[in-house]
């Protein structure tokens, strides 16, 4: 019955594809495109209009007051 390729049940090949999918899963980093994502502060936004020159240097420091004071 027992030819030494199952263990538990299951072949090697299936525990690594499981073992591939669980870190996949749960280990890969947030930034992959189609994966969860850390949503952007207030002052990140803010950050990110005054980098793209959307807005001036004085309502970039004028709105960091406010949110700072918050």
């Amino acid at each position: 019955m027992y030819n030494g390729n199952y263990f538990w049940g299951m072949d090697f090949i299936w525990w690594g594809i499981w073992f591939f999918l669980l870190i996949w899963i749960f280990a890969i980093p947030y930034d992959i495109p189609g994966q969860r994502r850390r949503k952007n502060s207030p002052l990140d936004i803010l950050k990110t209009r005054f980098a793209a020159g959307q807005i001036t240097k004085e309502e970039y420091l004028e709105s960091k007051k406010m949110l700072e004071n918050d």
